[in-house]
């Protein structure tokens, strides 16, 4: 399908790839990962075309139509929604601007009309009014009800656009399809719909994501970025960590084994070299420590944030109580007459689509929050009220929050160590230093500017703070956007182990796996379930009610 011959590429004196050869089969699914800044999304844009390499070739097999999933969600604005995805079909697009272009004259001559009836038999024998017909069934299943179609792209906001770009691609369908975190943005419905047509399609597929499960339940390969290599592996995620760790253990145990048997051999040597009975022997044992050579193992750039959450106050039996609160925008029902207690140790994960009022939820909790003794002002501005109902906050509880988009609070010209310095001015800067040491910052990346931190740094950052005020509650807002596996693996095992009380919402479905000890999900109009117990056995429960309505509606 296509393959990768000696390929290399640097910026600056840092070697994304060096020498990198490798083949891609028809018909398989590749996750592509490693951590963040190893190259996976440069590597999709050289084997695209988009970027060059400065050594090395790429071959595509002849015929083989390649589609990347674009990032540009500004590049569409002035087009309508139904018509960016069924660009994706350049053949058939053109077909109907130049169809329809010809229908809207008023008047035509004998050799348009003529045109016409082509460009008609053309369409229909690329079975085109099928395929178009499917384009607005890919919006659908990733969120886009048919009533917003005709809107111009503009319109959406951009995680919305990018869902677009998405429908595009698929709707496209190549032979070979380059995807670049296709599930950010999504919700858990759409990520499964989005699973299921990934799992049936016949191409091939190249996907960069930091989502677990995903990875697990479409690739039938993992293309490992790390150390400067690409290396194929077998299987899904789960079967990349047994495997990729066995390989390493058996490169260092060899690496041990060997480094025992030089310090023999030296050892052998430097006692027996002057004794004449005995040099022959020695020389041998020279010659053979010569042809022993240690297998250079090059650091992975993995990197694990030494995450641990730990309250400075106990916390009391009580922790929230909400009574019938509802909350809309204009006529749009978000919450409805909700009503549910939390106490101590639990940890709720808030689910439902995108739109749905995860984030309104959680801000309207926190706008409620009025701690006794002035602590936890910096979450107040995050907070808004609700139209009607009340919370209220247990006595004991000291709230942290981690907002779902960091960069809104990360405006300050100061550095990183200053601007956590605001939130615990009575520690020394050295304590400072070493959460965000924890936390991956070292060195001179303590002291970058918050305006310029990638995405994956500001998250960090959120979760330093959290880590340095010890709350003995949590509230996360989507804390796994941008953040590397790595991050979300130490994310997940510290809120598992932490003994607080957690609400969170979240599309990450091995986090919620791991994490929740009970579920509310939010529903069109204000609905919701609150369900307690883990996001296996709600998922029982719902396949179990959906059976049900299906038993009573044959009856």
């Amino acid at each position: 399908m296509i393959s990768v011959s000696n390929l290399t590429l640097r910026f600056g004196k840092k070697a994304l790839f060096d020498d990198v050869t490798l083949k891609f089969k028809p018909g398989y699914c590749y996750g592509i990962i490693g951590a963040n800044g190893s190259g996976k999304s440069t590597f999709l844009k050289v084997l695209s075309g988009q970027m060059a390499a400065d050594e090395g070739k790429i071959d595509l097999d002849r015929g083989v139509k390649m589609g990347m999933l674009k990032q540009d969600q500004y590049a569409y604005d002035e087009m309508k929604i139904i018509d960016t995805v069924l660009m994706g079909r350049e053949d058939l697009w053109k077909l109907q601007e130049e169809r329809d272009r010809l229908y809207a004259k008023a008047n035509l001559t004998d050799a348009e009309g003529h045109k016409i009836a082509e460009l008609e038999d053309e369409f229909a024998a690329k079975n085109g009014y099928a395929i178009t017909a499917g384009a607005g069934e890919f919006l659908e299943n990733l969120g886009i009800e048919s009533s917003k179609h005709e809107w111009q792209m503009k319109q959406l906001a951009g995680g919305w656009k990018l869902r677009v770009l998405l429908a595009q691609i698929l709707y496209a369908s190549p032979d070979l399809m380059l995807l670049d975190e296709p599930t950010n943005h999504l919700d858990i419905r759409s990520i499964k719909w989005l699973e299921d047509y990934l799992n049936a399609f016949e191409g091939t597929i190249l996907v960069v994501s930091h989502d677990r499960h995903f990875l697990n339940n479409i690739c039938t390969h993992m293309a490992d970025v790390d150390r400067q290599k690409i290396t194929i592996y077998p299987g899904n995620y789960d079967y990349f960590k047994m495997a990729s760790d066995q390989v390493l253990g058996a490169r260092l145990a060899e690496n041990e084994r060997k480094e025992k048997r030089i310090g023999e051999l030296k050892a052998f040597i430097a006692r027996f070299s002057a004794n004449a009975s005995k040099s022959a022997q020695a020389t041998s044992r020279a010659r053979l420590l010569e042809k022993i050579e240690l297998e250079e193992i090059v650091p992975s750039s993995r990197m694990y944030p030494k995450l641990a959450f730990k309250a400075k106050d106990p916390l009391g039996k009580d922790v929230l109580e909400v009574r019938s609160i509802s909350k809309s925008y204009g006529d749009l029902k978000v919450i409805k007459r909700m009503s549910f207690l939390v106490g101590q140790g639990e940890r709720v994960a808030i689910l439902g689509p995108n739109g749905f009022g995860k984030t309104t939820l959680l801000k309207s909790l926190i706008g409620a929050y009025n701690p006794e003794g002035g602590k936890g002002e910096y979450i107040r501005k995050w907070g808004h009220p609700i139209d009607e109902g009340e919370i209220k906050w247990g006595k004991s509880v000291r709230l942290s929050y981690m907002p779902q988009d960091a960069k809104e609070e990360l405006q300050e010209e100061m550095s990183g160590a200053e601007w956590l310095k605001q939130f615990a001015p009575y520690e020394d800067i050295q304590f400072i230093r070493g959460i965000l040491g924890r936390m991956l910052f070292t060195g001179e990346e303590q002291d970058k500017k918050v305006t310029v931190l990638s995405g994956g740094e500001c998250q960090r950052l959120m979760l330093s703070r959290m880590m340095m005020m010890g709350g003995n509650t949590l509230l996360l807002d989507e804390p796994t956007n941008h953040m590397d596996l790595e991050s979300i693996e130490s994310l997940s095992n510290a809120l598992a182990e932490y003994p607080g009380t957690v609400l969170f919402t979240t599309h990450d479905q091995d986090l919620i796996d791991k994490v929740a000890t009970r579920i509310v999900e939010l529903k069109a109009d204000g609905e919701w379930n609150d369900f307690p117990g883990t996001f296996k056995d709600y998922q029982e429960w719902q396949e179990r009610e959906v059976k049900k309505g299906k038993k009573s509606g044959k009856k």
